[in-house]
């Protein structure tokens, strides 16, 4: 894992959470880390997948105190149903990164798609790294923060309406575990779910 890419530029790291889900949003973070740490803390920064629900919530603090920077977008799963999945997904990377303060140099994605992303009027140079948050600190906090902010949306959904967790959202985070898909067999689809993917286009 490394830290920076380019020592010369302001590099931002961008990864997504929730995009194969059958319900709900799908989430993007983006993150400008420092090119160094005054503690050993920031070496628990890894692919939000490696790591636990509660470690994850742990960390995601740590990252928010000590980015430069840092911005999360989204988009609704009506959206989503509009656009498909890619462009939806690209462009909560875009409003992650509108909702950044920080002026950037260089943008490193997390995967194989992305669409130019203009500042005032001007492309910002970017990469796309497969596997990314495995290799780039800003990548990984991206990975952690967009998968924290996507479960706490769930949480919050399933707060509001209790009743959704039928579906077991406060376990599979509305992604297609087989109780997630038992449940539309029996109950339907919610205004949440995503009317084009797999079982939901039936129900």
């Amino acid at each position: 894992m490394i830290l920076s890419i380019n020592d010369n530029n302001i590099e931002v790291g961008i990864d997504e959470a929730g995009r194969g889900c059958l319900s709900g949003r799908v989430y993007s973070a983006a993150v400008i880390l420092p090119k160094e740490f005054n503690d050993e803390y920031y070496l628990n920064i890894k692919d939000s997948k490696k790591i636990s629900r509660k470690k994850r919530k742990e960390i995601r603090k740590y990252i928010e105190e000590n980015a430069i920077d840092f911005g999360i977008g989204y988009s609704e799963p009506k959206e989503i149903d509009e656009i498909n999945i890619l462009n939806a997904n690209i462009k909560s990377m875009h409003r992650a990164l509108d909702n950044l303060t920080v002026e950037f140099d260089h943008i490193y994605i997390d995967g194989d798609k992305f669409k130019p992303y203009y500042k005032n009027d001007n492309v910002i140079p970017y990469s796309c790294i497969t596997k990314g948050d495995n290799i780039y600190y800003n990548i990984a906090a991206a990975s952690i923060l967009a998968k924290v902010y996507h479960d706490e949306y769930v949480e919050d959904l399933i707060k509001k309406n209790p009743d959704l967790d039928k579906y077991n959202w406060s376990n599979n985070m509305c992604y297609g575990a087989k109780s997630h898909m038992d449940a539309i067999k029996k109950y339907g689809i919610t205004e949440y779910h995503r009317k084009t993917f797999g079982i939901c286009k039936f129900y």
